[in-house]
């Protein structure tokens, strides 16, 4: 009759760090009472412990069926790598989505919550899309990326999987990055500058669509926001957070501090994306503008540019009924810019966030230095010169 075998508590093999290396403790009354050690040479991570507690388990059986040898020429390894070796068959190597995971947690404490919910969740989204999660398949899924979305977006995409592999690899996850150099080969749209797309409005089309919003039965309210969309080149998120607190008395400058974002119908409200705050000064279009528009009775903490429901403006709402219009539930809802492009009123259609491309580029149009320009908007000088001062739409040869 068989017995099933057991382990005695004298027969377990402990896993400890010593001078940053793991090493294998083994029982004491093997050796008559002398305490006996093998060292792995491995670092002390969470998949190295899990390496040579598999190791451990193994010596265990060993001595729980009496083929332990006392020697330890079995268990010591020829070389620290070849123990590696030995043990890499002994667990199962992680996935992609699994990689992530451990990859978003670890970074969890070093980003923002908006780009943990905005950027890491996108990624995530797209990582459970795939139709293999193996590294193996990494060919596989980069094809899957760039057949399913647009080069800037695979692209994107591509580029936070090889961060998320690089940093695996230094922490001893994975032995080396299937992923690297595969952004890198993705070709941007043509009319595209590192996923900057810009196509600005003619300073007539911006009055066009100015007017369009002024004329309009229903979204007249959103005028003056899209005004000064326009007239200042902030940020959408940047004019939705704006409160008459960061507007001096005489409404001559304006000190943008803030943000809000949309995240899954939750507004969040936060630091601007390059600075602390910013100081624009008012010319006087845009100072009759404000004043014109301030309560008599104003409280320094009123929305500047609030919903129609006297919230703050959900800027994706703004731009899918508002602004380009969409189909939500079999109702058609009529964009007004869309609409005017629709009637070839305007070259063509752009999306809301082109309000900010159009006043750098007739910024620099009509003048205004690069450094100004990008000490106004919140960008530095080298992102105005490599995106916008050399794309002016009439170029002339000056003779010479």
């Amino acid at each position: 009759m068989k017995h099933k075998q057991t382990r005695s508590p004298k027969g377990t093999v402990g896993v400890e760090k010593f001078r940053g290396k793991l090493r294998l403790r083994l029982p004491r009354q093997i050796f008559g009472g002398k305490q006996k050690y093998i060292s792995t040479g491995l670092e002390d991570t969470p998949e190295n412990w899990k390496r040579v507690q598999s190791k451990a388990w193994a010596i265990e059986e060993d001595i729980a069926t009496g083929n332990f040898d006392r020697t330890l020429t079995k268990y010591r390894p020829q070389s620290y790598s070849s123990l590696a070796e030995s043990l890499e068959n002994l667990i199962v190597p992680l996935n992609l989505d699994e990689l992530w995971e451990k990859y978003t947690k670890y970074k969890s404490t070093q980003v923002e919550e908006t780009t943990l919910r905005l950027n890491f969740n996108r990624v995530a989204s797209h990582i459970k899309k795939l139709p293999t999660k193996l590294l193996k398949d990494s060919i596989k899924i980069r094809d899957y990326l760039v057949s399913n979305n647009s080069p800037y977006t695979a692209k994107r995409i591509l580029t936070q999987i090889n961060a998320c592999c690089n940093w695996a690899v230094k922490s001893g996850l994975i032995e080396s990055n299937p992923f690297q150099g595969m952004a890198q080969e993705i070709k941007s749209p043509k009319n595209s500058s590192d996923g900057i797309d810009i196509d600005p409005f003619t300073a007539q089309e911006r009055d066009i669509i100015i007017n369009a919003f002024r004329e309009h039965p229903i979204y007249h309210h959103y005028t003056n926001f899209v005004r000064f969309l326009f007239m200042t080149g902030c940020r959408t998120s940047e004019a939705v957070a704006l409160k008459w607190k960061h507007i001096n008395s005489d409404c001559s400058k304006i000190t943008f501090s803030e943000a809000v974002v949309s995240i899954s119908s939750q507004k969040i409200r936060k630091g601007l994306k390059t600075e602390e705050r910013r100081d624009f000064p008012c010319n006087k279009s845009l100072q009759s503008l404000l004043l014109s528009i301030r309560p008599e009775n104003y409280n320094s903490e009123d929305l500047v540019f609030p919903s129609v429901s006297g919230k703050e403006i959900n800027s994706h709402t703004f731009n899918a009924f508002v602004w380009k219009g969409s189909v939500n539930k079999g109702k058609r809802y009529i964009g007004i810019v869309q609409s005017l492009a629709d009637e070839g009123k305007i070259e063509r259609y752009r999306s809301q966030y082109q309000t900010r491309h159009t006043f750098i580029t007739l910024a620099l149009e009509n003048g205004l230095e690069v450094k100004d320009v990008a000490r106004l908007v919140g960008n530095s000088p080298e992102v105005i010169y490599q995106h916008y001062a050399g794309r002016k739409r009439d170029l002339v040869v000056p003779e010479f």
